[in-house]
């Protein structure tokens, strides 16, 4: 089935709302199979609204509408795709009773123009709003269909999972089911690696691009729920074979989640010691539920003497090697771990801009130091100067992925130093 989302609005064409529901949409209808060929924003004009929906109806299958259905004269919506699709209103008196009710809680009167919110489909099937006033529609002229809900994002969101989606379920005839990889590394890489397995009929998967990583979702098209699971497990093992420890974990929010998930399965703990990202690791880790069970120490040591004081770097060190440095990082991961009496820390110190490069360490240079028993690894990371917020968040994921494979024993892409090697700082960084 092909699909249009159309957002009525002309507060939406002036920039004065963002348009979060084409996003949910988008997703939602991805999950059910269903492919979302256009997504377009139409103002308040009956005209223009009808030319448009008369060409979207020819193009796909579904359009769904989120947006003017209130009880103004510029939401017009309604009216306007019920002629479109051969349909007309008629009130509603069960639907005006609800208005009112929904009023009445509020202490408040309707008046006469949110009569109009009661004016229902005469062939089609009004779809029930729990959340405010407004109702959706649903039109049918022949196999096309015409979905139709508030532009509020709370009360669209309920529609969808109360009523439509459940419909949409029904009427397939076959079970989608999904799941994602997420996986560490750019996507061009990641892409080229595993372009044959991207061109598969049933499991089908595609690669999406995240900062610092990729989300590879995996769909299989089977009788049955159970089916679809299997299916696309054993799909999953053969990007596992090719990405190997790069792919993280399957169906999380982000690499925090895993994180937290291996330092309560392995009984490890961890802490943070942090310069450019500003405590984001913390932050990051302290999001997931459960977090302060293994999670219980962060720093944030942007001075040198800060960094002396709470983490014992070295003076001497900083003047010889620079506050951005391996040895820096090494002993900021080194002193985190001693201080709080973690299993496992970790050191960060980079540049994050937009100024304060120079030709040896331009914008982007970060070091991550991570610590466990008598070892410590720094990886040193050259990022490009997007922009200081996505270098703090690489550099932060690029942390949370070391300390993930630090707490798992796998082969770590750093310098692997003695303790007594980041205590002296006798050592020098190798080429990569």
């Amino acid at each position: 089935m092909k699909a249009e989302l159309i957002s009525v609005g002309t507060e939406l064409l002036l920039g004065n709302i963002v348009n979060t529901n084409a996003a949910f949409l988008s997703r939602e209808l991805a999950a059910l199979g269903i492919t979302v060929q256009r997504q377009s924003t139409v103002g308040d004009n009956t005209a223009r609204l009808a030319e448009w929906v008369q060409s979207a109806k020819q193009r796909a299958d579904l359009l769904i509408f989120t947006g003017g259905l209130g009880p103004t004269a510029d939401d017009l919506t309604k009216e306007t795709v019920a002629a479109c699709y051969g349909d007309t209103l008629h009130f509603d008196a069960a639907e005006w009773q609800k208005i009112e009710a929904y009023f009445a809680r509020t202490g408040r009167i309707p008046t006469e123009n949110n009569r109009k919110q009661a004016m229902v489909p005469t062939n089609g099937r009004k779809i029930e709003n729990r959340h405010g006033t407004a109702p959706g529609a649903w039109f049918t002229d022949g196999e096309k269909q015409a979905i139709l809900m508030p532009g509020v994002p709370q009360e669209m969101q309920a529609m969808w999972c109360e009523s439509i989606r459940p419909a949409l379920e029904k009427s397939r005839p076959e079970t989608l089911v999904s799941t994602t990889l997420r996986v560490v590394g750019g996507e061009s890489a990641i892409e080229t690696a595993i372009a044959p397995l991207l061109e598969n009929e049933n499991p089908t998967a595609a690669i999406y691009c995240k900062t610092g990583e990729c989300e590879i979702r995996i769909t299989a098209r089977a009788a049955n729920e159970a089916e679809g699971k299997a299916m696309c497990a054993a799909y999953a093992e053969k990007f596992r074979d090719i990405l190997g420890d790069d792919v993280y974990d399957v169906d999380v929010p982000g690499p925090a989640w895993t994180l937290i998930r291996i330092l309560h399965e392995k009984n490890l703990t961890v802490a943070a010691a942090e310069s450019c990202t500003g405590g984001l690791v913390a932050a990051e880790l302290t999001e997931v539920p459960g977090a302060s069970d293994v999670f219980g120490f962060g720093y944030v040591t942007y001075w040198p003497q800060a960094k002396a004081k709470l983490l014992g770097v070295a003076p001497a060190v900083i003047e010889q090697y620079n506050v951005v440095s391996g040895q820096v990082a090494a002993q900021m991961a080194l002193g985190a771990k001693e201080a709080s009496g973690a299993s496992l820390a970790v050191g960060i110190t980079g540049l994050a801009g937009p100024g304060g490069g120079d030709a040896e360490r331009p914008v982007g240079t970060v070091y991550v130091g991570v610590a466990k028993g008598d070892t410590v690894w720094v990886k040193h990371l050259r990022l490009a100067p997007t922009s200081r917020q996505e270098i703090r968040l690489r550099a932060a994921h690029s942390a949370i992925d070391l300390l993930r494979r630090a707490a798992l024993g796998l082969p770590m892409p750093a310098q692997s130093l003695s303790a007594a090697e980041a205590r002296s700082a006798a050592w020098a960084e190798k080429e990569e």
